[in-house]
């Protein structure tokens, strides 16, 4: 569906108001006064708004609309009970009242506007212990799933790090990072955020500047991640250690956390403690364990002591930073044991994925 959104109402303040709630949006709108919309462009437009005045007109009209996804009745009176009958009527998907639905509607209006589909799937990457390799993990499963055609970004959650642009090379380049957004509030454009952002490696990379770290506070995490995510495709966080009130709001935008853990016993001591905390506010917190692998353990027992579901066993590769000081990112060799493990997360993670489950061993991914 294409085009601008159409409404439908001869209420003039209803009228006033919806256009207001459009361009605040940044979406185009069309109005049809009178008669049925003409034919065809009820179906296309990206999303329709009915008035609660034209509701009645038009499910008894001869010339019906036909009912189809997308479609909004709009009205004011939160005392009148026949405005939910009046909605089946015109086969309307909610009944929105203004002006206590206004924000709803309008990141309706937005998302339509953007051509909003299936949201990211958003994987953050913590580490058990400092040094454990989140943030190699996380660059590797960014480039390998920029590599496979999917709409990918980065997403650099420690300001206290090193930098992700560091790791892919790109510190110097063009675009926007983490401080411009700190004053963002509401909505932000997916598509807008996107264009902004650096281009590195076939994805797109929100990192820090090298001044000094600027706050950024929740409610600016909260539009970004959440603009980002409405883009589709992979959303990867790298994220520090602590848990803090920003922390916790990219927690709860995640669809899947991965906690690194070294397979030391003092790095499990570390990772029980932070995983105690993490729980608390993410549903899905699975553990990938790094070898190399002391006698009597593996990764599916660390997991058990973590009380977490094993994501996988992470293979060691060498002369990565040898290749970092070289420019190269992890997972810049596709045929390198750290680029495998993430080409079998994503087979896994992604429903186009489709691969074959592989066998256990060093390296392995569990469904």
């Amino acid at each position: 569906m294409t085009g601008s959104i159409l409404i439908v109402t001869e209420d003039e303040k209803l009228l006033d108001d919806l256009l207001r709630l459009c361009a605040a949006a940044g979406a185009e709108a069309e109005v049809a006064h009178g008669a049925p919309p003409v034919p065809g462009r009820w179906e296309s437009a990206p999303l329709v708004l009915v008035g609660d005045d034209r509701a009645d007109a038009l499910s008894r009209s001869a010339r019906a609309p036909v009912r189809r996804p997308g479609v909004l009745l709009v009205g004011r009176d939160l005392d009148d009970p026949g405005i939910w009958r009046r909605g089946v009527g015109v086969g309307a998907e909610h009944v929105v009242l203004l002006p206590d639905g206004e924000s709803w509607l309008t990141g309706r209006i937005a998302d339509a506007a953007e051509g909003v589909g299936q949201q990211a799937l958003t994987v953050g990457v913590m580490g058990g212990r400092g040094g454990a390799g989140a943030s190699t993990l996380a660059c590797t499963l960014a480039l390998t799933a920029a590599r496979a055609g999917h709409r990918t970004m980065l997403v650099d959650g420690d300001p206290l790090g090193g930098g992700l642009d560091v790791l892919l090379g790109g510190e110097r380049a063009e675009g926007l990072r983490w401080p411009a957004f700190a004053d963002s509030r509401g909505r932000v454009g997916g598509a807008a955020l996107e264009e902004s952002l650096p281009r590195l490696h076939g994805l797109r990379l929100l990192s820090w500047d090298r001044g000094e770290s600027a706050a950024v506070p929740p409610e600016a995490v909260r539009a970004v991640l959440g603009a980002a995510r409405r883009r589709g495709g992979v959303v990867v966080v790298d994220l520090p250690r602590r848990l803090d009130e920003t922390v916790a709001e990219v927690l709860a935008q995640l669809d899947l956390g991965l906690l690194v853990v070294p397979a030391e016993l003092r790095a499990v001591a570390a990772a029980q403690r932070i995983a105690s905390r993490v729980d608390l506010v993410l549903r899905d917190l699975r553990a990938v364990v790094r070898g190399p692998f002391g006698p009597g353990l593996d990764g599916e027992e660390i997991a058990r002591l973590l009380g977490l579901r094993l994501a996988g066993e992470m293979p060691s590769e060498g002369g990565l930073p040898a290749a970092v000081d070289a420019g190269r990112p992890p997972g810049a060799d596709a045929r390198g044991p750290l680029a495998r493990f993430c080409t079998e997360f994503w087979a896994r993670a992604l429903p186009e994925g489709g691969g074959a489950r592989p066998a256990g061993g060093r390296g392995s991914v569990a469904a």
